[in-house]
């Protein structure tokens, strides 16, 4: 199932595709929210009801007739691991960053995120501004302490997602977290695609185009920790809630690790997919001020 979060004609609500059309949730079953987060908060009956829903007996919408936004603009928590991906790490190292072995997570504000197809601003306090695709892992359960063995249970679904970052402003802390944050630097898209219609998600391509030149391209199964390591990791510390985000990682190609480095600039058209996913893509734009 695709869930999707969409605006029409001023009116924001939710539903999920079925072909080129939108079955609305709350105008196809009042039990049913316009918002994602809070039908996962609902639990399986609610994403049952959702299934369940027949478009020749629902309230539908064109898919082209609307703007899709971000599938769960309000998360409780946007984390994301840093260098991830063997090849990445590799890339890293070359450039004289220290890899980890543990996990190094750091928070992405959730003021960040940003519509699938939105626009993205080059900042006016920096022209280093780099592209990351990722796989965006979905909370579904509220959880804590869940082994490896049992965090698939616990996932609502995926997206795509691109961590834009600003590398000065990443590298001059020592968390990351506001280089990762300048608002609109979170697009995540274009739908949710729930874990049963995913048949192993560590067997995905990831790719990303700049100006419809390939620029990463990887199979998620060169995570160096899988998805089900880190919801282990995480639910260790904290409690997640449904709806919170899990950005896994990105592969080599980063534009910083390019030579000569190969950074974004105001026009630029950045597009990232992953196979079965969809894709999301974003024009970079000079940040209003």
């Amino acid at each position: 199932m695709k869930l999707v979060s969409y605006l029409r004609r001023g009116t924001v609500s939710a539903g999920k595709i079925v072909d080129d059309v939108i079955v609305d949730f709350p105008a196809s079953d009042p039990a049913l929210p316009g918002d994602l987060r809070l039908l996962l908060e609902g639990g399986q009956g609610l994403l049952d009801r959702a299934r369940d829903l027949d478009v020749k007996r629902s309230a539908t919408v064109p898919l082209k007739s609307v703007m899709l936004l971000a599938p769960i603009p309000n998360p409780s928590k946007f984390l994301a691991i840093g260098t991830n991906y063997k090849k990445h790490a590799a890339e890293a190292e070359a450039a004289g960053f220290k890899v980890p072995n543990a996990q190094v997570w750091f928070n992405k504000q959730v003021s960040c995120i940003n519509a699938p197809f939105g626009d993205v601003h080059l900042p006016s306090v920096s022209d280093k501004l780099d592209y990351e695709v990722e796989l965006c892992v979905v909370i579904g359960k509220r959880c804590r302490h869940v082994p490896a063995s049992d965090a698939r249970s616990v996932i609502a679904g995926y997206m795509v997602a691109n961590d834009f970052t600003v590398r000065d402003w990443a590298n001059r802390s020592p968390t990351m977290t506001i280089g990762k944050s300048f608002d609109t630097h979170g697009p995540l898209g274009p739908w949710i695609t729930t874990d049963d219609d995913v048949a192993d998600p560590h067997d995905l391509m990831l790719r990303l185009f700049v100006n419809g030149e390939l620029r990463q391209e990887e199979s998620s199964g060169g995570m160096l920790h899988d998805i089900y390591q880190q919801i282990a990791e995480l639910t260790a510390a904290m409690t997640l809630e449904p709806g919170d985000l899990l950005s896994t990682g990105t592969p080599s190609g980063v534009g910083i690790a390019l030579t000569p480095h190969r950074l974004l600039k105001a026009g630029d058209v950045v597009r990232a997919e992953i196979d079965g996913l969809g894709h999301i893509e974003n024009r970079i734009v000079p940040e209003p001020v």
